[in-house]
């Protein structure tokens, strides 16, 4: 058995892994197109990892619309492919899932049992990933997790940034609730989580993970703002006040008790994490 093996290179947690795991196999697109599912098995039966982590995913929630069979593929395909082929071989998989398997409805907290009910296309195509890297007979674990930010790639903190430094106020959407995740809890955490199932631990099935306190869209930009020392009036607005060809959740709060009960991993604050981006960001701009 070798290193760890991570499907991703470019994007915000496979980045924050590679900080981590600087010894691990990190396949992009340069090394493979996960759309042709045939070549997955290949790579991990000649690499046979200690663990496999997949880091990639199709993520343009709102072109995911028009490119359904894209989303299928890297969503769906590509992580059934590789949780069928970590179950042949016996190798602990992880994959990271999303809140958007949810229909966003009441005010409580999601629990990994709760019933799903995706409202677009991203949503459903990361469903059935998830549903079929349950069928496969192996040590798999599902981290869903919400509203993800680094420095990064693109994302809500850096669309902030560049925002508020160009406008005096902005029109923010207030009736989303959720928990952001910076990436790099996300990558500390998925590391954590494969070593035990390495080790032979607790850690096994779907869990949730996000940072606390839940935070509306427009109170999560008014925290940038504040961190950030922008003077930029944020606006509260409807979700229909802001149409997007994907609807979003209501309610993206996840219950993250299960992963604290296996592994004693707490939620995470976001304030902190948004902070240590802060640092990072001014240390290269």
């Amino acid at each position: 058995m070798s290193r760890f093996l991570v499907f991703g290179r470019s994007g915000q947690v496979a980045r924050e892994l590679a900080t981590l795991l600087p010894d691990a196999d990190f396949m992009g697109r340069e090394q493979i197109d996960l759309v042709q599912t045939d070549r997955i098995a290949a790579a991990i039966e000649e690499l046979r990892p200690a663990a496999i982590i997949n880091a990639a995913a199709y993520t343009a929630v709102d072109k995911a619309e028009t490119e359904q069979d894209q989303a299928r593929l890297l969503n769906s395909d590509a992580p059934a492919r590789m949780a069928r082929t970590a179950a042949r071989l016996d190798i602990p998989f992880l994959h990271i899932s999303t809140d958007y398997v949810f229909d966003g409805s009441g005010d409580q907290p999601w629990q990994e049992g709760d019933a799903t009910g995706p409202l677009g296309i991203y949503g459903k195509t990361k469903l059935a990933g998830e549903r079929e890297i349950a069928a496969q007979d192996g040590r798999w674990a599902v981290m869903r997790t919400s509203w993800v930010f680094s420095r990064h790639g693109n994302n809500f903190v850096k669309t902030m940034l560049r925002l508020g430094r160009e406008r005096d106020a902005l029109n923010i959407v207030a009736d989303q609730v959720g928990g952001p995740t910076a990436a790099a809890d996300i990558a500390r955490t998925l590391v954590q989580m494969a070593n035990d199932m390495v080790a032979g631990g607790e850690v096994r099935g779907l869990y949730h993970y996000s940072g606390a306190s839940a935070v509306s869209w427009a109170d999560f930009a008014r925290e940038i703002f504040a961190q950030a020392q922008i003077d930029c009036e944020v606006r509260d607005i409807a979700t229909a006040d802001y149409p997007t060809p994907a609807r979003r959740p209501g309610n993206s709060r996840l219950d993250c008790s299960r992963l604290q009960k296996d592994l004693g991993v707490r939620q995470p604050d976001w304030r902190e994490g948004l902070r240590n981006v802060l640092v990072e960001w001014d240390k290269i701009i």
